[in-house]
């Protein structure tokens, strides 16, 4: 028998008609294993942490691109809808799709933590779940609270087995197939 909470509070399609209205008022939500979440609008420095990234990714691989707020379809029946911080996948990979997208081509998605206490819990607990379970290799969370880089790779049965995390200021090796080598200490600045 399945507890209540484990079922979804709506279908899928029942949520995308919700966050396209919520989306017009300014409003970011997500779906993340059957419960809805609303997603903190970010601050300055959330910006400059995602630039920064989005710099090194140019840098060290211009075969791809950081797409930021890129809504996918996650979890292991694509049920699931989440808007990362950044998509990291082959150029053109989104062209023709809609606002939630397959994440078939993403390498990499980043999100980096608000002060927001539901935001956080979905980015330390829901989202590596939902990420591991849809294929995504690698998960970068940068973590304003403990001021760290977690990276979580090698999915595997719904979970990600490996997990690597350095304290801001340390540089990070984002593994294959992003091959990117990540200066954190810039993030020092960043932080409340």
């Amino acid at each position: 028998m399945t507890a209540v909470e484990d079922r979804p509070q709506m279908p899928a399609e029942e949520f995308e008609r919700i966050a396209l209205a919520a989306e017009r008022e300014g409003v970011r939500m997500e779906f993340i294993h059957g419960r809805l979440g609303v997603k903190a609008v970010p601050d300055g420095d959330h910006d400059e942490i995602i630039r920064w990234v989005m710099e090194q990714c140019m840098q060290q691989r211009p075969d791809l691109w950081l797409y930021p707020e890129r809504g996918l379809r996650v979890e292991s029946h694509r049920k699931g809808h989440a808007k990362p911080d950044g998509v990291l996948s082959p150029k053109g990979s989104f062209a023709g799709q809609g606002e939630w997208a397959s994440a078939d081509r993403a390498v990499m998605v980043v999100e980096v933590t608000s002060y927001d206490t539901d935001t956080d819990r979905r980015g330390r607990d829901g989202k590596p779940r939902a990420y591991a379970e849809t294929g995504i290799p690698v998960y970068l969370l940068v973590d304003r609270d403990s001021c760290e880089v977690l990276v979580h790779s090698e999915p595997e049965d719904g979970q990600y087995v490996s997990l690597v995390r350095r304290p801001f200021g340390k540089t990070i090796l984002l593994p294959d197939p992003v091959g990117i080598s990540l200066d954190t200490e810039p993030f020092k600045a960043w932080v409340r």
